[in-house]
């Protein structure tokens, strides 16, 4: 077992990355929340994992400040004003990051970049001063937010700010911030392009549906950390999941696990996510306290909390002893049927479930295709058709996209394409437009020889990757995560299109 000690002679951390793990380590010698016999079964034996939020969560999760009224209005905490031109923007947020706390410690969304700065950028023929502190912005970032969960939204609408933005971020080639471009109808081809170019050459943007995002939470949302979807002046208390891969496990057959064993761990996953967010709301002082609450730049009213799930193909080809390809999910009519009958059961019991102090998604837990921990060895992350075994590009995305519409808080594929793509970036976005129509509302790409990867929905460097293995510390927190994803996952095995 690790101890504090272990943790301070730990060669490979930085000085900031051991406060952080030495923090973890205590908030975990506490106890305060109790489960009963059922939810401790299921954490015991993998079928339901807390996500190593740690046992006394005193912060939500994932904060999804509303980055518009801070501009507009400023904060009397941070004694910032309003700003007035785009170097008072971007060191205005810069401040604000600092004091965004999250589970990685570090803000998970930074903003909608592009609709933020757009009003403080000069005339045409200022454009490339404006550029180089956009530029100096994103390596600040980069530098300073030293966790690839960090996301930042362009989009729908097109801005110079996001042209500007796509340039710096092919030219820094950078880890982060994580990027998600909201495509819509209404979005210019031209700029779609340009993203699917960038993308090619450093892992990002994704693209989102916008459309369906917009539907699913009435309004204002924003994509953050690998692709969870929440709602902008909000957040999601917690995220705990559901391990099909291990819960299939307590199951004697098909019928037993569909009426008995996925209910029950269902419904455990929802009461042990009750016990957190109560703690989190009743016993802590964070949302009577904290700036962010009080100046209105969150509100528990719009916050959830996402139920999560992995392994659904390992699930799938389990309990229909599937062995041959022809078989297994993915590929077998039979296969997908049960599969989605396992998510419509997921939704249905989540649905039916009170969930307290979630009035942002209408007093319910929302489901999340979880991406993967990175000790998760041979378990494919949420509804995604193990890495090895995709099939052609367009029917891999008819399998996958009915699965999409019951995962509002975020679910997603990755695509690699070979490098030759780089000279017809309209075949891509055609794709992504076919994806979209057949009910994707997610999608991510990334060229094969690229240095920045995306592992699962978060992104590092292979060059990272390759010092880590070194025992060299790196500054990227989420790199040691990659490297559990590159080697427990084979995340970087993907098929190349």
């Amino acid at each position: 077992m690790e101890t504090s000690l272990d943790i301070i002679k730990d060669s490979t951390l930085t000085y900031e990355q051991t406060v952080i793990n030495l923090a973890r380590f205590a908030e975990n010698t506490l106890s305060p929340i109790a489960y009963n016999r059922t939810e401790k079964h299921f954490l015991d034996t993998l079928a339901i994992c807390d996500m190593y939020e740690g046992n006394a969560p005193y912060r939500p999760r994932y904060i999804i400040v509303d980055f518009e009224k801070y501009i507009k209005n400023g904060s009397q905490f941070l004694k910032i004003a309003p700003p007035k031109t785009l170097q008072e923007a971007t060191t205005a947020l810069m401040i604000l990051y600092r004091h965004i706390p999250s589970i990685t410690s570090f803000p998970v969304y930074i903003g909608d970049l592009d609709a933020l700065l757009e009003p403080f950028l000069g005339t045409e023929e200022n454009e490339e001063s404006d550029y180089q502190t956009i530029k100096l912005f994103l390596l600040m970032i980069d530098r300073m937010i030293t966790d690839s969960f960090c996301h930042a939204n362009l989009g729908p609408l097109p801005t110079r700010a996001a042209k500007l933005i796509l340039r710096a971020t092919t030219e820094l080639d950078t880890a982060i911030p994580n990027l998600t471009y909201k495509w819509s109808e209404s979005s210019c081809d031209a700029l779609s392009l340009e993203a699917i170019t960038t993308a090619l050459k450093t892992a990002k943007p994704s693209f989102a549906h916008h459309a369906q995002f917009t539907k699913d939470f009435k309004g204002k949302y924003a994509i953050a950390s690998c692709y969870n979807g929440l709602k902008i002046g909000g957040g999601s208390h917690t995220l705990v999941r559901v391990n099909l891969a291990h819960a299939v496990k307590h199951a004697t057959s098909k019928e037993h696990f569909l009426e008995t064993i996925l209910p029950e761990v269902v419904k455990a996953t929802a009461t042990i996510m009750d016990k957190r967010v109560r703690f989190l709301v009743e016993e802590t002082p964070f949302f009577h306290t904290n700036f962010l609450v009080k100046e209105g730049l969150i509100s528990l009213d719009n916050f959830t909390a996402m139920l999560g799930m992995v392994g659904l193909a390992e699930c799938v080809n389990t309990l229909l002893n599937a062995t041959q390809q022809s078989e297994r999910f993915g590929y077998s009519d039979q296969a997908n049927a049960l599969a989605l009958e396992i998510v419509q059961t997921m939704n249905r019991i989540t649905q039916e479930h009170h969930a307290p102090y979630c009035l942002g998604s209408d007093n319910h837990y929302v489901l999340h295709a979880q991406v993967g921990i990175s000790s998760d060895k041979g378990i494919s992350p949420g509804c995604r058709i193990p890495v090895g075994e995709e099939p052609e590009i367009i029917e891999h995305i008819i399998k996958s996209s009915p699965f999409h519409p019951y995962f509002p808080s975020g679910i997603g594929d990755i695509f690699v394409f070979n490098q030759t793509y780089e000279e017809n970036p309209q075949a891509i976005l055609d794709i992504v437009k076919g994806g979209f129509e057949q009910g994707l509302r997610y999608f991510s790409l990334y060229g094969a020889n690229t240095d920045v990867v995306r592992i699962s929905g978060y992104l590092v460097k292979r060059s990272e990757l390759k010092k880590l293995d070194n025992h060299d510390a790196v500054l990227n927190d989420a790199t040691v995560l990659g490297q559990g994803g590159r080697d427990n996952l084979n995340s970087l095995s993907r098929k190349v299109r």
